[in-house]
């Protein structure tokens, strides 16, 4: 009884005798075969094949070369999603222990509570002589001004909740805002915001952790640029 390779046309099942379809390519002739299923088809096609028209050796290695790529490639995505799953785990575990902390990311305003201090950082650029951070309310009024070191890099800030005039300033948004004189001219310098982690949200699959503070609001971890 003979039979057609596996990569051509038509295949005979040895059990029953009849044929049925085969395609030539790893991706939907072998289509949902395993790497056994395969060497079971080809077994029984060894067997039965004409002595006198014996089939294609070469075809069978490439199949065989490219259902292999096939498998290596989702053990691969098996083993990828795997450390992935891992990598998030050990993400939460080390999120969790933020709880409480201080952590520093790039922000522009945030909510404060009266009586207490709103902190942070600017980055000054190179060769800046002077740095002014303003502080304004919702309204957009100026509430405070301060001078900030000059040196190149990250500088801290401290308010400490007092108005110019020395009063105390109640409760709400605050905004803020850092100025660096830069060879003569005034130019924008980026703030970053203190906020200390109240909780920590677990994102979904392949997302990072959110970590929560009441003075920022919610902060990807991977966002964090300090922790305290």
């Amino acid at each position: 009884m003979s039979t057609s390779p596996v990569g051509s046309s038509t295949q005979t099942n040895p059990a029953t005798g009849s044929s049925s379809s085969a395609s030539g390519s790893a991706a939907s002739g072998v289509g949902g075969l395993t790497m056994n299923d395969f060497l079971t088809l080809m077994t029984a096609q060894l067997q039965n094949q004409d002595p006198l028209d014996p089939s294609d050796s070469n075809q069978f290695l490439s199949q065989l070369s490219e259902l292999s790529t096939v498998e290596g490639i989702t053990q691969l995505n098996t083993s990828m999603t795997t450390l992935s799953n891992s990598m998030l785990s050990s993400q939460a575990l080390t999120s969790a222990g933020l709880v409480g902390q201080g952590i520093l990311t790039a922000a522009s305003s945030a909510n404060y509570s009266s009586g207490q201090t709103l902190s942070g950082a600017v980055q000054v650029p190179t060769g800046a002589t002077s740095v002014t951070l303003t502080v304004t309310n919702a309204a957009g009024a100026i509430v405070n001004q301060m001078a900030v070191s000059p040196s190149a890099g990250l500088q801290s800030f401290s308010w400490n909740g007092l108005t110019s005039n020395g009063q105390a300033a109640p409760s709400g948004t605050y905004n803020v805002a850092a100025a660096a004189e830069v060879g003569g001219t005034t130019e924008a310098a980026s703030t970053l915001i203190t906020g200390t982690v109240s909780s920590v949200t677990l994102g979904a699959t392949g997302s990072s952790p959110t970590l929560n503070t009441p003075q920022l609001g919610p902060v990807a971890l991977s966002a964090v640029q300090q922790i305290d």
